[in-house]
């Protein structure tokens, strides 16, 4: 019995260390693979060690190991081919799935906690504290599924627009309220504590519904963000009822990295956290700012874009979702060698938001192997673009738009963007002239010093290629 209890213990030390490790070697691309691979070894660890070590008060181990396997088995199939079919563009879409899940896991926890209470007659007898920590995982939990639900219907393109109706941050309040209310009622009146438990399994569910109802489509990497910081903080409370020290270390990983994250995106869109969680973090009302109404705009060639990059000494590209529906992560990578082959200083503006995740650009270009260093955070790339010769954008949109900064009656006033508009000539690459993912027109394309390459990313980088080659 102590062998076993050692070794479990052991195995969760490992799992924990391989978490903080794997999490570390994720800062850099040129780690992220192999760091990726050691928080897998250690999860591995620390559910073998579970399933072989574990052993209850009464010296008894695990049963019903075959549904364990099983659900083991149809998951690791579901999560493998999921990932190997999902194209780069849908990785928001696995994410929300996957954090989704994640929070449906932690509130069944709570739920199958509570039902062992009842069966066994412990729940008159269980203390204040151990139920707060049961409650708090599985509400949280439920909200993160409801949410993410959501989340994952607007990056898809199932839900289009946003959903609000007056005084839904009072209904959002009062219904977080009425949760909390519960809550006390279940712990206080046991009697009646299923009734009260399922009622809030209700109000969780919805309460994540209507909290991302409102939001707006360029804001959805914050509340992805703060829903995958929820769904760690959830698994962090199972382990604490479990005292499964490997749960609760992935669990603070999750929510605390998580928490970070959207504290970062906040910044960048120049967002409140409080205005997050209590449902007022949700588009304007577009009024002339989302109307074509800026004026002409002027359109380049590709010869001539060829021309100007070529004699180009300081060159910047602005990676976009257009760049990752078109697939060009590569031809721009080849672009970038091109150039700087020719004694060109070419970098790249990363904006927090650009695309429909964090981080989404990062990931995207180094599948394309490109040098780390080379990707500019969004101070660094401010800080340079007045002294750079040309900016391009490849299917960027709401991230450069300076309505942001200019235009107060835009749905994206306030949010800090890329300043391209301050290089001396920018060009972008874009399909059509439609709006962007918030759904408004983009002032700079209109500029006097910005032209418009019309066409499918990686083809007119693979023409961009051949066309200065032949300079």
């Amino acid at each position: 019995m102590i062998f076993n209890s050692s070794i479990l213990t052991i195995s969760y030390l490992v799992g924990s260390v391989a978490f903080i490790q794997g999490l570390k070697m994720l800062s850099s691309p040129k780690t992220a693979l192999i760091g990726n691979r050691i928080s897998a070894a250690g999860m591995l660890v620390a559910i073998v060690g579970t399933l072989i070590f574990y052993r209850n008060s009464s010296g008894e181990g695990i049963s019903n190991l075959s549904w364990i396997f099983s659900a083991m088995t149809v998951g690791t199939v579901v999560g493998v081919l999921a990932a190997k079919k999902v194209k780069m563009t849908a990785i928001p879409q696995l994410v929300s799935v996957f954090n989704g899940a994640g929070g449906l896991c932690a509130a069944s926890i709570g739920i199958v906690e509570f039902n062992h209470l009842q069966v066994n007659g412990e729940l008159n007898s269980a203390s204040i504290g151990y139920l707060v920590i049961l409650l708090a995982g599985f509400v949280i939990g439920s909200i993160s599924f409801g949410g993410s639900t959501i989340v994952f219907s607007k990056l898809n393109g199932n839900i289009k627009k946003t959903f609000s109706f007056p005084g839904q941050q009072i209904v959002n309040f009062l219904l977080l309220a009425t949760i909390i209310t519960f809550a006390a009622l279940l712990m206080i009146n046991r009697e009646d504590a299923s009734i009260y438990f399922y009622i809030l399994l209700s109000l969780a569910i919805l309460y994540g519904i209507l909290f991302v109802l409102p939001i707006g489509g360029a804001d959805m990497p914050v509340v992805m963000s703060l829903l995958n910081s929820f769904t760690g903080i959830a698994t962090a409370f199972g382990g604490f009822l479990y005292s499964n020290t490997a749960m609760m270390t992935g669990g603070i990983l999750v929510g605390s990295s998580g928490m970070i994250l959207t504290l970062t995106m906040c910044h960048a869109m120049n967002r409140s956290l409080p205005s997050v969680v209590f449902g007022a973090f949700k588009a304007k009302k577009a009024t002339n700012a989302g109307k074509m109404s800026e004026g002409t705009y002027r359109e380049v060639s590709i010869s001539d874009t060829a021309q100007i990059l070529n004699y180009a000494h300081k060159v910047m590209i602005v990676p976009g979702y257009g760049l990752a529906v078109a697939q060009a992560q590569n031809a721009c990578h080849d672009l970038e060698k091109l150039l700087s082959d020719k004694g060109i200083d070419v970098s790249y503006a990363i904006h927090p938001v650009a695309g429909r995740m964090p981080g989404q650009m990062n990931v995207l270009l180094a599948e394309a192997n490109v040098p780390y260093e080379k990707l500019l955070e969004m101070g660094q790339s401010n800080a340079a673009f007045p002294d750079t010769d040309v900016v391009l954008i490849l299917g960027a949109n709401d991230v450069v738009n300076p309505a942001a900064e200019k235009d107060p009656s835009s749905p994206i006033y306030g949010m800090q963007i890329l300043e391209v508009d301050k290089a001396k000539q920018v060009i972008v690459n874009k399909r059509t002239m439609h709006p962007g993912y918030a759904g408004i027109s983009n002032a700079l394309f209109y500029e006097p010093n910005t032209s418009m390459l019309f066409g499918d990313a990686k083809g007119v980088l693979e023409k961009l290629i051949a066309e200065i080659k032949a300079l």
